[in-house]
């Protein structure tokens, strides 16, 4: 009788697998929530301010800006910047990263 039942075959429990569905939804769980955390606009726990540019340059452009507790979204218009202004100077940067600006003089 021992040896019989030492050699049955396994029956499949469902409650098994259900099991294992259980361990891949708290994985995945576990990964958004890690997302989450570690974006800044999204943390709570985030004290510094934050500015994030999306597609730059483009038509479709859009800045956020997290300043505390406050998020601002500017959008731009699409249209390509125009004016009656003129040319002021030449900014330069400079190896170590600083930025020089010489203005031109009016008589060209």
């Amino acid at each position: 009788m021992a040896l019989r039942l030492l050699h049955e075959p396994e029956t499949d429990d469902p409650i098994l697998s259900v099991v294992n569905l259980i361990d891949i939804f708290l994985v995945i769980i576990a990964a958004l929530l890690i997302t989450v955390a570690q974006n800044p606009l999204l943390s709570p726990f985030a004290q510094r301010d934050v500015t994030v540019i999306t597609d730059p340059g483009k038509p479709n452009m859009e800045i956020v800006v997290k300043k505390g507790e406050k998020i601002e979204r500017y959008k731009s218009s699409g249209a390509i910047g125009s004016g009656d202004g003129e040319k002021a100077g030449v900014a330069y940067r400079m190896k170590d990263g600083s930025i020089v600006y010489v203005p031109e003089s009016g008589a060209n």
